[in-house]
């Protein structure tokens, strides 16, 4: 039901921050105004011109300028350096030489996007923005963005994905004695010390000058936990119950990170245990009850997954049921269940028009990428225990709650998958970035006035 689909929301990645503003409070670069000479000599010219001929097809002094302002975003957002403008503008215009050899590909070579699936892109873009259609189209027109143009980028996309899907991804294969190959050569680097740990930790509160009745007692504490943990409770669990740290809310996980982004106590306690161990240190805070969630070299792919079990209440909008209806009615079972009032699987037995209904709304334990994405993204907000806000997805308006999140080891045959995954991932971008430069090379591109 909630599973992701094949584009993965991509078009609505690409153009929902740029079009919506919803990424509006990343700094921008500061570029010159349009109309004026780039050089700042030279008489005024029209602030719109053609800069670049690629294969007939023109690219516009305006459409460089927008994609400018994109780029200036993403490395903002990603806080890398920023080019000065001519740098920023050249750029711009190579992405755009690159997408229109591809586009022409893709429509050379007989790909059509339906009307159905910019219909479709539309929608998801509303989505991800937490907005109704007609609320997009609004924001569109406050920004002197035409709808049809829109649509226009939205095909665009959705060409540039499936030429991209079709003449790199789907040829690409990674074969079992590849991966015997890297599993080899990761094995040899498995004797040095490990370069990325992943602990969770209960900390027992001790003052530095701690009689010894107090040591005591925490050291029994310390004891109760661990003998708690090895009789099957859930660590994140109990450390939510029983620590002190400020990290307790998410169950003491630190999270997958490089050892010298770790106390050099935990560091050196964890030299000598294997994943899922448990051991007791002190430090000037107290007691820490470790567990060891993961150990590997940099490059191995993660030998253990986090899955969450979550339940929801999904409503679907229909002719009876506006979407505004629909949040008000889950704003309603919100506040029943924050004030304890009911219990939220009783609300989803009776009112949630999905499968997991009968189950009071829970969808089992789930992997990373498992749900759509505008799903997962609530999901991982959530503490366990929490309920969410109400929300829309493509299958309708949810109501959520994170029941519990637990740490699990891969079985081999998965960790072999993950590096199949990672071997792949590498080939698909040496295969892209060797493809892109081939078209680009193949294609007629004819340099006008620079950019400005």
């Amino acid at each position: 039901m909630m599973t992701r689909p094949v584009l993965n929301l991509l078009v609505g990645s690409l153009l929902a921050g740029a079009v919506l503003g919803v990424q509006a409070q990343a700094p921008r670069a500061t570029l010159p105004a349009a109309g004026g000479s780039t050089a700042g000599t030279g008489p005024q010219r029209s602030a719109d011109y053609i800069v670049a001929i690629v294969n007939s097809e023109p690219i516009t002094n305006h459409q460089v300028r927008q994609e400018a302002q994109r780029l200036a975003r993403q490395l903002a957002q990603s806080q890398q350096q920023m080019p000065d403008n001519a740098a920023l503008f050249a750029r711009a215009l190579e992405r755009l030489i690159n997408e229109r050899a591809q586009l022409q590909q893709a429509r050379d070579t007989g790909i059509r996007i339906e009307e159905s699936s910019v219909d479709e892109a539309e929608a998801n873009v509303a989505r991800q923005n937490q907005i109704d259609l007609p609320e997009l189209q609004k924001r569109l027109a406050a920004d002197g963005i035409d709808r049809a143009q829109f649509r226009k980028q939205l095909r665009e996309q959705l060409m540039l994905v499936r030429v991209r899907e079709r003449d790199v991804n789907q040829k690409i294969k990674v074969s079992e004695l590849e991966i015997d190959q890297y599993l080899r050569e990761q094995q040899k680097q498995q004797g040095g010390p490990a370069t990325d740990l992943n602990i969770s930790h209960v900390l027992i509160a001790l003052p530095e000058d701690a009689s010894a009745a107090q040591l005591a007692a925490a050291q029994a504490q310390a004891q109760r936990v661990i003998e708690r943990a090895r009789a099957g409770e859930d660590f994140s669990a109990l450390a939510r119950e029983l620590s002190a740290a400020a990290d307790a809310r998410s169950g003491g996980q630190f999270g997958l990170r490089p050892v010298d982004r770790y106390p050099t106590l935990f560091v050196d306690t964890s030299r000598d245990m294997a994943v899922g161990d448990l051991r007791v240190v002190r430090s000037g805070a107290g007691l820490h009850v470790l567990k060891l969630i993961e150990k590997r070299v940099s490059g191995m792919p993660a030998t253990t997954v986090e899955q969450t079990l979550a339940s929801h209440i999904l409503l679907r909008p229909s002719a009876q049921l506006s979407e505004a209806q629909a949040r008000e009615r889950l704003n309603g079972f919100r506040t029943r269940i924050v004030s304890g009032q009911v219990e939220f699987a009783a609300l989803a037995r009776e009112f949630s028009q999905d499968g997991s209904a009968s189950q009071g709304g829970e969808l089992g334990w789930a992997v990373p990428g498992q749900f759509v994405p505008e799903f997962e993204d609530v999901m991982n907000a959530l503490a366990p225990g929490e309920v969410s806000e109400p929300f829309t997805s493509r299958f309708g308006v949810h109501l959520m709650t994170v029941k519990q999140r637990r740490v699990v080891p891969l079985t081999p045959r998965e960790q072999r998958e993950a590096v199949r995954g990672m071997l792949r991932e590498k080939k698909v971008d040496d295969a892209f970035a060797t493809w892109a430069q081939e078209l680009r090379a193949r294609a007629y591109v004819e340099m006008r006035d620079p950019p400005g």
